[in-house]
């Protein structure tokens, strides 16, 4: 498994494919690397050269943001819309959706679990409520 700026990448995977395992790389940006490199689309990761890793690493710490680093910047954009109190922020603040879907029906994923507010049909347990 070859290693590429502190992630094992998955070596028995072509290299467009591998290149996807660390944080910031999706499908163009690691076909866009390997045309940078020059390496064949068609090559395992663990047949990488020692050369070839460096090159890889070299383009991912000069050109493009990955890893810790995009995800400090992400969590420094989130942190800055809650301080200035916009509409995002907020949102996030209150853990639902930001981007303006619905949230009446779903929206479970980020609201959590279904929890069910409203009158007590039971008499014993309103009568414990009522208590506590």
């Amino acid at each position: 498994m070859p290693r590429i700026i502190g992630v094992d990448i998955p070596g028995n995977k072509r290299i467009a494919y591998s290149l996807r395992y660390l944080y910031g790389i999706g499908p163009a940006k690691a076909l866009e690397i390997i045309e940078k490199v020059q390496i064949p689309e068609d090559l395992k990761a663990k047949d990488l050269t020692q050369d070839q890793i460096a090159a890889i690493t070299k383009i991912l710490q000069n050109d493009i943001v990955v890893e810790g680093d995009l995800r400090r910047m992400i969590a420094a954009d989130i942190r800055r819309l809650q301080q200035i109190n916009c509409y995002r922020g907020i949102r996030h603040r209150r853990n639902l959706p930001v981007h303006g879907q619905r949230t009446k029906t779903n929206a479970r994923t980020r609201k959590g679990k279904k929890v069910t507010i409203g009158a007590i049909r039971d008499k014993t347990q309103r009568r414990l409520a009522a208590k506590g």
